[in-house]
């Protein structure tokens, strides 16, 4: 039996790295084994390395495969299903999917992050979207907290619910340290979104997981059995 979330976004570079990471260190100060997958990277920080990727792999308690963790590490920072043309090749979700059952295999829980928000194409027919209902576990959604967030979110938590996935909880991480009526902008999220507030994470610049695990509340996932999935 194991467990698993899938981390969304309201768009790309909202901070879903930080919170899968901050997330699995939580995870693992209560004792857990847990291990991160990020299935579709597209855009590498320089010449040799992708950033998100290393970081899940460095978050994590398990060593694993990198072709578990990263099935298509994709070169162009462009839309994957663009970037993997580029390279000649077509996204797999089932590939995707029989990755994800390695690692499960491997830990007790599997933080998976989506790549961009939750409509972003992968192949000619199937979007992030798709990924995560293949994949099957419940979604936590990180809001970046900026002017326009509230439409996203709540659009994207409308087109989670669509999938029949459930939507656990959610994080609020400020990346526009300017950002007006910040609590206000909380408050109605928290009135709106069909989950719990999970964390809000303030704006810092260059921020590490580990000092923003102790932020999260996740004693709501860990009395959920949404998670646990029988494979």
């Amino acid at each position: 039996m194991s467990v698993g979330y899938f981390i969304t976004g309201t768009d790309t570079s909202v901070g879903k790295t930080l919170v899968s990471c901050a997330l699995m260190h939580a995870l693992a100060a209560c004792g857990k084994t847990v291990v991160g997958m990020k299935p579709v990277a597209a855009g590498r920080g320089d010449e040799r390395e992708w950033t998100d990727v290393e970081m899940l792999a460095a978050s994590s308690n398990v060593s694993a495969p990198r072709s578990l963790i990263n099935p298509y590490a994709l070169i162009q920072p462009v839309a994957p299903h663009i970037a993997a043309r580029e390279m000649g090749i077509e996204i797999d979700t089932e590939v995707i999917l029989s990755a994800c059952r390695g690692l499960q295999d491997m830990a007790e829980i599997v933080i998976v992050e989506g790549v961009g928000g939750f409509r972003v194409p992968l192949n000619s027919q199937q979007d992030t979207g798709d990924m995560a209902r293949s994949i099957g576990f419940p979604v936590i959604l990180v809001v970046g907290m900026r002017l326009g967030c509230l439409n996203h979110a709540l659009l994207t938590a409308e087109a989670v619910q669509s999938t029949g996935l459930p939507l656990v909880g959610w994080v609020a991480n400020q990346i526009d340290p300017q950002m007006l009526n910040l609590d206000e902008n909380v408050r109605t999220l928290q009135q709106r979104l069909p989950c719990p507030l999970i964390g809000v994470l303030p704006f810092r610049q260059g921020a590490i997981a580990q000092e923003f695990m102790s932020l999260l509340d996740i004693t709501s996932l860990q009395q959920s059995k949404v998670g646990t999935l029988q494979h």
